[in-house]
């Protein structure tokens, strides 16, 4: 046991162990210190989106995830590198996943692609009543894969972005007034001075209609059958389907009380007797 004592010489030990020790330390200073500036960056990003309330903040929350985990992957990296694990060949797998995870999941990236887009250009925002991927509700939720719609008859519609971004949207909350067009037809023998009179009226009294802008009513097309109106009356946005569901009841029993005539179609037959 002396003799085995006095064989140990720490010495030859004690260079090794300073450096695992050192590499410890500068492994863990490394990683505190990474953490600290992904989140500083994740912090950074957010705020510079904060300063544009044009775009929406999941996009910039988006962007600061992504610096915060390129940053704590190059942190990782970097603390293999000091322990002298060969990085070059960790590199290669991770690109090589990526491409893999990124070709399984096209549909995905295409949807988030599609997403970031909405969130950059904000076509439409939560609240509004939109018309997209031949759907028609109002916008309840927008992340970067999806848009989540709430119907007229209260369902849930689950949209992919790619469905919505690559074709036509409509947005009928956009702007805070809005036309609410109507057609009514009127027999050819009526007056159409006092049809377009009675049509006023009930534009006028009506609760929810404008003075400014003034309605519009005017004859657009002589039918086969009738004389057409075109009416526009003018209301803010979110009376929209109130108007637009109220005032042809209105305008049918104004017409009535006026005994002016709402023809339907109908044909003329000439019976012609040979001798």
């Amino acid at each position: 046991m002396n003799e085995y004592i006095q064989n140990f010489d720490i010495n030859q030990y004690l260079p090794a162990a300073i450096a695992w020790a050192t590499n410890i330390l500068m492994a863990i200073l490394i990683l505190l210190l990474g953490i600290w500036i992904s989140g500083r960056a994740y912090k950074a990003v957010y705020s510079f989106g904060k300063r544009y309330e044009r775009l929406d903040d999941t996009l910039f929350r988006f962007f600061g995830s992504i610096a915060r985990y390129v940053i704590l992957t190059f942190v990782f990296i970097s603390v293999l590198n000091r322990f002298g694990v060969q990085t070059t060949s960790i590199v290669a797998l991770i690109g090589a996943a990526g491409l893999a995870v990124g070709l399984a999941l096209q549909g995905a990236m295409s949807n988030l692609a599609a997403g970031v887009m909405l969130l950059i250009f904000r076509p439409y925002k939560v609240d509004e009543f939109i018309e997209a991927a031949g759907q028609f509700g109002k916008v309840t939720e927008i992340d970067l894969f999806t848009t989540i719609m709430q119907t007229f008859d209260n369902q849930k519609i689950i949209i992919p972005n790619s469905e919505i971004w690559g074709q036509q949207i409509t947005n009928h909350s956009f702007h805070e007034v809005r036309g609410v067009d109507m057609t009514f037809g009127v027999a050819y023998n009526e007056n159409i001075d006092d049809a377009r009179k009675v049509i006023d009226e009930v534009l006028a009294a009506h609760p929810l209609v404008l003075k400014e802008p003034a309605p519009f009513v005017e004859v657009s097309e002589l039918n086969n059958s009738s004389v057409d109106f075109i009416v526009r009356p003018f209301c803010k946005g979110d009376d929209y389907f109130k108007v637009k569901f109220s005032v042809p009841e209105q305008i049918k029993k104004a017409l009535d009380a006026a005994n002016i005539e709402i023809p339907f179609p109908h044909r003329k037959v000439i019976l012609v007797k040979e001798d």
